[in-house]
């Protein structure tokens, strides 16, 4: 590697990681903001919490790379075209595509690496998070009571307490009122009890002090006993206020969880159960013709024919009897409801078939929209890399603002083809190869041609630099003043 080539790459470095941990940043307070509730008053460890947020960083990191590579090359390019670098470098013979290879090398290794990540890291990185979070949505609270006020966080169990000792933490005036025995209601009061989880967090233990207990059945009001007490305990279940954790075999796997190669297995399998279904509709419509062409028993043929366009009805000779148009009245009759009930047989077996076929058609496509995804967002790099240099030596100045905001402007725009595209593929409107790809070709060939014009040193681009020109020209005023 040449010192030029060093020295354009060290450009890159800052302002990548810059770009990167912004987007990385703002992604993570969504995310935070949005699961606060399930993490804040549940009595988790702070491992766990970072847990969560170090799987979830996955698929952040995924969306964070392609606009790091575009800000750095619109600020990098910018710098060195503000500087008049690269006029000096092609004064001596190179070219923008010259300067520009060791960023395109490393847009490429980029590439690599990130469908690395997204086909090996991420699958593995969103399943874990997915199980973690479903563990902690069924954690409970960690149990607590308030002074004057009635707890039910446990089920079947009302408990109230008049006061609590901010110090010891012993509870005064104590009622607990039990209502998981059926018809038989148990009413504990004492003047001190105290609360404390078992070992494993299973049961809740509550040691009541002088008091009475009263228990009364619903069904016979004569049954009614009062116990009374100087140290009462009571034991009570309490499944789900320990953080548990969930095997990852126990959970099935989504698309967004399965590398390319599973996701290819079931796409091949849905395809081939829907030709299976395709293949039985086509064998039910046969087999209801020839029974219509004549393949039923000779007593009830009764076959609907075409002649010149006109329906007649034929009826074998060997039908006619004494009875005449009596039998043959009866004979149609038979035929005809047979008729109906297999065309309605046949009706809903062609219904179901095409939609077990459709249902298994739709099911690969939205595999196939997660597999061309994986290719799709990592080829970002590169055509991220060959559209900001040259529009970072249109706005010459390396302005973080400006780069900013071209840079937010190309992300929101590939982001909403790829959103976009997917809604478009589920509904069957479009292929999921396109629906994944169509920001990228738009992008490639905006920037292919944005690349070619500004390599010639086209004058297309011209208001564009005295633009850019102008917004530096006021800020430096500003500056100065």
């Amino acid at each position: 590697m040449g010192y030029i080539s060093r020295y354009i790459l060290r450009f890159q470095i800052g302002p990548f990681l810059f770009g990167s941990l912004t987007v990385l940043f703002l992604f993570l307070f969504q995310f935070l903001s949005k699961y606060l509730n399930d993490l804040v008053g549940k009595g988790l460890e702070s491992w766990v919490i970072i847990q969560l947020i170090g799987l979830n960083l996955a698929w952040m990191l995924v969306l964070a790379v392609p606009m790091g590579v575009l800000f750095a090359a619109l600020m990098s390019f910018g710098n060195l075209s503000s500087t008049n670098e690269i006029t000096i470098i092609k004064s001596s013979g190179g070219s923008l595509l010259r300067i520009m290879t060791p960023v395109i090398v490393a847009g490429i290794l980029m590439t690599i690496f990130l469908f690395w990540f997204n086909d090996n890291v991420l699958p593995e990185a969103n399943h874990k998070a997915k199980i973690l979070l479903s563990d902690i949505e069924r954690k409970k609270p960690t149990f607590s009571l308030d002074a004057g006020q009635f707890s039910t966080q446990l089920d079947g169990y009302t408990i109230l307490s008049r006061q609590i000792d901010s110090v010891t933490g012993n509870l005064k005036a104590l009622t607990i009122y039990d209502r998981t025995k059926g018809n038989r209601v148990s009413i504990a009061s004492a003047d001190s009890g105290n609360v404390r989880f078992n070992a494993n967090y299973t049961k809740i233990i509550i040691d009541l002090f002088n008091g009475e207990a009263h228990q009364l059945s619903q069904n016979d009001y004569k049954d009614y006993r009062i116990i009374k007490f100087k140290e009462y305990q009571v034991i009570i279940p309490a499944s789900g206020f320990a953080f548990e954790r969930t095997a990852e075999g126990m959970i099935s796997r989504g698309d967004r969880e399965m590398r390319i190669e599973d996701m290819q297995k079931i796409v091949d399998e849905a395809k081939k159960s829907a030709l299976i279904n395709e293949e039985k509709m086509t064998e039910n419509f046969h087999k209801f013709f020839d029974y219509i062409n004549g393949s039923s028993p000779a007593e009830e043929k009764i076959i609907p024919a075409y002649s010149s366009g006109k329906r007649e009805l034929q009826i074998d000779s060997s039908l006619i009897d004494i009875s005449g148009s009596k039998i043959i009245a009866e004979k149609v009759k038979t035929g005809l409801l047979d008729a109906e009930r297999r065309i309605s047989m046949l009706k809903s077996s062609i219904i179901s078939d095409f939609f077990q076929a459709r249902d298994y058609l739709q099911r690969a496509k939205s595999y196939e929209v997660e597999i061309h995804k994986k290719y799709a967002i990592p080829f970002a790099c590169i055509l991220f890399v060959l559209i900001g240099c040259p529009l970072g030596v249109i706005i010459r100045n390396g302005n973080f603002g400006v780069s900013a905001a071209i840079s937010l402007g190309f992300y929101i725009f590939y982001w909403a083809c790829l959103i976009g595209g997917e809604k478009l593929a589920d509904r069957g409107l479009i292929s999921p190869f396109l629906s994944m790809w169509a920001g990228n070709f738009i992008i490639g060939a905006f920037a292919i041609l944005i690349l070619v014009r500004v390599n010639n040193e086209s004058q297309s681009f011209n208001v564009l630099r005295q633009i850019s020109d102008k917004i530096n020209e006021i800020r430096q005023k500003k500056g100065n003043s």
